[in-house]
């Protein structure tokens, strides 16, 4: 049915306001990074231009003023995470803190032992660490996952050995969000005297985190996963039951207790303080709007035939919806949206071919599905607008696919494809 003039008038005028909106592309990759709050951004800027001066520097007002900068955001970030301020080493972002972390111990209790417990899913700033450990006699034990992409517990206890000197579990996963229950893992590592760390980078701001009750040892977290600044993170290391101990990565001055040498980043140390508080006063309020707006953006893709939610449909963090299109190319279904919504596919590329994520195949997908997934990271600056246009978007650029693709033709008219070797692109 045509419409008349009034009625056009009137979509015209829905579209300008839906444009105006919205700010393309729509931001929807936050799980890669977030962008820095404007007010965490306001609290930097004094000191790139009036309080320059290095922490270190204790002869004068300009050392002064930043020492006490670092120490007032010492505080902010250890409350975040029911620390103690004095267990804030801060490093250059979490892929450091995971390298120190993992490192530090194996080399500081090497003569209680020289085994590590991991997961297949981890990140690979700690999977890499640990074949980096492996090349000089370390004996890591990587966990499986379940189809929901958690570990059985029963597994964990039956992999530590007198020799285990560390469990280091991400405390929730960066492709798939689903949260790993750290209380009991902690419990099972303290009951062998087996020391725990966790990679919580997506978890830190998104949903509460407390390393007493979660009986954590050592956390690696970072400011631009929280809407702070890039270059700049932290590692929580325990100073009491028990107190741990890490040997030095970087040495040149003894800076951060011994721990960790350098320069301190006040600016970025500062918007990291910031970041924290802002996120420990509106968290609870940003979880339950982040949530319905995930909950609307799934429930509008999982209407699209052959389309399916990876990770835990429930213990997941609030923001993240990883979703596979059958019978669709994940890089295709990108390049058809990319000019407006900016997001991640489930395939890593390689210098040589484009492999599917190993997350998604540790979960017991397919190559096909693995190829095909999307995932959506919300923040809190996310809107109502933009889902709806994802929503829109994505659905209609899987259908274009999939009219192209002989795959879908086969599917739908009822052609077994599972002998059909799936060949990657």
């Amino acid at each position: 049915m045509l419409l008349n003039i009034d009625d056009r008038f009137i979509l015209i005028i829905k579209q300008i306001k839906l444009n105006l909106a919205m700010n393309f592309p729509i931001y929807l990759d936050n799980n890669a990074t977030t962008p820095c709050d404007p007010r965490v951004v306001d609290t930097m800027i004094p000191y790139f231009t009036q309080n320059f001066g290095n922490a270190a520097s204790r002869n004068h007002s300009f050392g002064w003023v930043a020492e006490e900068a670092v120490d007032y955001a010492r505080e902010q970030i250890a409350k975040l995470i029911g620390a103690d301020p004095k267990e804030i080493i801060f490093t250059s972002g979490a892929t450091e803190a995971d390298n120190l972390a993992i490192k530090g111990v194996y080399e500081m209790y090497a003569a209680k032992g020289n085994h590590i417990i991991t997961t297949t899913i981890e990140h690979k700033a700690v999977l890499d660490t640990c074949k980096h450990l492996e090349k000089q006699g370390a004996e890591v034990t990587y966990l499986e996952v379940d189809d929901k992409g958690m570990i059985n517990l029963q597994d964990l206890e039956k992999a530590i050995t007198p020799k285990t000197i560390l469990v280091a579990i991400m405390y929730a996963n960066n492709e798939i969000g689903t949260i790993n229950p750290m209380k009991e893992i902690s419990a099972i590592a303290r009951k062998h005297g087996v020391l725990v760390m966790t990679d919580a980078v997506q978890a830190v701001g998104k949903i509460p985190v407390d390393v007493n009750k979660d009986g954590i040892d050592l956390l690696a977290f970072t400011a631009h996963k929280m809407y702070g600044p890039k270059g700049v993170g932290a590692l929580y290391v325990r100073r009491k039951n028990p107190r741990v101990k890490v040997t030095a990565q970087i040495d040149g001055g003894g800076h951060e207790r011994g721990m960790r040498s350098g320069t301190l980043n006040i600016p970025g140390i500062v918007g990291f303080g910031k970041a924290c508080e802002i996120c420990y006063n509106e968290m609870a309020a940003d979880t339950a709007r982040i949530i319905k707006l995930r909950d609307k953006l799934e429930n509008g893709l999982l209407q699209i035939e052959e389309s399916y939610l990876n990770g835990h449909p429930t213990n997941r963090l609030p923001h993240v919806a990883n979703i596979s299109f059958k019978h669709v190319e994940g890089e295709g279904l990108l390049m058809g949206i990319n000019k407006h919504i900016a997001l991640s596919s489930g395939s890593a590329c390689t210098s040589a071919s484009l492999e599917p994520s190993y997350v998604l195949k540790a979960l017991g997908l397919g190559d096909d599905l693995a190829h095909s997934s999307l995932r959506f990271g919300l923040s809190r600056f996310s809107t109502e607008e933009e889902v709806d246009f994802t929503i829109k978007a994505v659905t209609d650029t899987v259908h274009k696919l999939r009219e192209m693709s002989p795959l879908w033709e086969m599917y739908k008219e009822g052609i077994d494809l599972n002998s059909i070797e799936w060949a990657a692109h």
